[in-house]
């Protein structure tokens, strides 16, 4: 199962995406991850085989492989099984990581020695992949992937069953159609620089899939920043829970907030406060829990030490600054930011009355297949 529409949005347009790949300036992952087998990766690149342009599906391909077939237009691929490169079994993989790390970005080649003359010679690494398996993938792949979480379903829960015989045919002419849309667009593309709602390494990743949104029209651009969005801001979340620095940083805010923003902390009441939080890890930390010492340790890296401070009562003893704190806070965990101006009330308003929103002004006025709404995607 797919675990949202806003990832239903995203997979749609990344497939379209790639009939696009030679016109764009970064080549974004899909990061196709689960907690365990069974929950459909596998079937999301069966999909993608038999929709995306130039597909090559690979499992255990050699490096060099790959780097000679990435050209002007190159393929887009699909690699199963991913902890065969990623993993502590990845052995001579390392040079196919690396390709796919580099491969985000246009002009990022990967120079070999090459033929009977030894010559240097610069192989092409850009090309859009989609890459499935258990677990999250390295934070370098994580970083520049529209990543879909896949879910396992439930009983009860129904899908259209995936049959090679009737489904390849449908998805085929599906393929066929984007492509005698999109291939005479690339020029257009090319030349598009969309409104991003965010920043960074972010908007790199998703402005492929937001150029396409703008040349459907319709509906697409509205839904297309609102899956954005959410589901960059999940990934921050998923990240932060992850991270046990910035764990830590968000549950040493909470404390001050709890104590009243008071200007200091003693080190000894920050740790019990710490460790007092049974759904946080600090109980556990280490061999006996979080100690005076593992609390400056990971601080550390954040410019953030205890000092001796005076407290009311005018005795002295080791504490934690708040004035310390805010910097990495607002760096490291910032507050949520609040959503675009009428980006979620939009979603919210199609599904509630039914109608598609309406376009940002300035959208292309050209129709992808199936009328100026696009495709209607199905699971």
């Amino acid at each position: 199962m797919l675990p949202s529409e806003e990832a239903l949005t995203a997979v749609t347009l990344w497939v379209a995406a790639s009939h696009i790949q030679p016109a764009l300036q970064h080549a974004p992952r899909l990061a196709v991850v689960g907690p365990t087998k069974g929950c459909g990766k596998s079937r999301v690149l069966d999909v993608l085989h038999e929709t995306v342009s130039r597909p090559m599906m690979t499992v255990n391909t050699s490096p060099g492989v790959v780097f000679r077939i990435i050209g002007e237009d190159p393929p887009t691929l699909l690699v199963d099984e991913a902890d065969t490169i990623f993993g502590p079994k990845a052995g001579d993989k390392e040079d196919l990581r690396g390709l796919l790390n580099a491969g985000h970005q246009r002009n990022r080649p990967a120079w070999r020695i090459s033929g009977p003359e030894h010559k240097p010679t610069a192989f092409p690494t850009f090309a859009m992949a989609a890459l499935a398996g258990i677990g999250d993938l390295p934070d370098t792949i994580m970083d520049r992937a529209v990543v879909l979480r896949m879910q396992k379903r439930k009983p009860g829960e129904k899908v259209a069953p995936f049959r090679s015989r009737h489904s390849v045919p449908e998805l085929n002419a599906l393929r066929d159609r984007l492509a005698a849309w999109l291939t005479p667009l690339r020029g257009t593309a090319h030349r598009l620089v969309p409104p991003m709602p965010v920043e960074d390494r972010a908007a790199d990743t998703w402005e492929p899939l937001v150029i396409v949104a703008d040349l459907a029209g319709g509906h697409w651009p509205a839904q297309a920043r609102a899956a954005c969005l959410a589901m960059t801001r999940n990934e921050v979340v998923q990240d932060e829970q992850t991270t046990l620095k910035t764990r830590l940083l968000r549950d040493v805010r909470r404390v001050f907030e709890q104590e009243g923003h008071r200007e200091a902390l003693r080190s000894q009441d920050l740790l019990a406060a710490l460790i007092q939080d049974a759904e946080a890890p600090w109980a556990e930390y280490g061999t006996k829990g979080l100690n005076a010492y593992h609390l400056a340790n990971l601080l550390r890296d954040f410019g953030i030490s205890p000092a001796n401070h005076r407290f009311e009562n005018g005795r002295q003893a080791k504490a934690y600054a708040r004035n310390q704190f805010l910097d990495a806070w607002a760096r490291y965990c910032p507050d949520p930011a609040p959503p675009a101006p009428g980006a979620e009330e939009t979603v919210v308003a199609r599904r509630a009355q039914g109608k598609p929103p309406a376009p940002p002004s300035g959208a292309l006025p050209i129709g992808p297949p199936g009328g100026p709404a696009g495709p209607r995607p199905t699971r």
